[in-house]
């Protein structure tokens, strides 16, 4: 894992940040007080989770007048999909290797024989 998978994967170890990617994701893009206007918390403290999201390059951040609007970063979100889908089809691999070496054993040392 490299260094900015992990800062990613720590923005997202965060349960206010996670619905903030699941905000964007659904409507694409928010202005900070659409986004805060969700959450009980301050307007504040979410503003310190979009930095959070943008320091990690999971957001990008566009002034239009006074509003400042988000909208998710689509390169990273697939960068850090693919990191993932290589390790599940890794893992789905081995886990594969050891069904069949189960079912191997299963049968018995004279059924590979047959």
């Amino acid at each position: 894992m490299t260094k900015s998978q992990a800062i990613v994967f720590s923005a997202l170890a965060d349960p206010t940040r996670l619905t903030i990617v699941d905000l964007l994701a659904q409507r694409g893009e928010l202005s900070a007080s659409d986004i805060s206007g969700v959450f009980s918390s301050s307007a504040s403290a979410i503003s310190q989770h979009l930095k959070v999201l943008r320091e990690a390059g999971l957001v990008t951040v566009t002034k239009q007048g006074q509003k400042r609007i988000y909208q998710l970063n689509t390169l990273a979100m697939d960068e850090t999909e693919r990191w993932l889908h290589l390790r599940t089809r890794r893992w789905n691999s081995r886990l594969d290797a050891m069904e069949a070496l189960i079912q191997r054993l299963d049968k018995g040392p004279d059924d590979d024989h047959q």
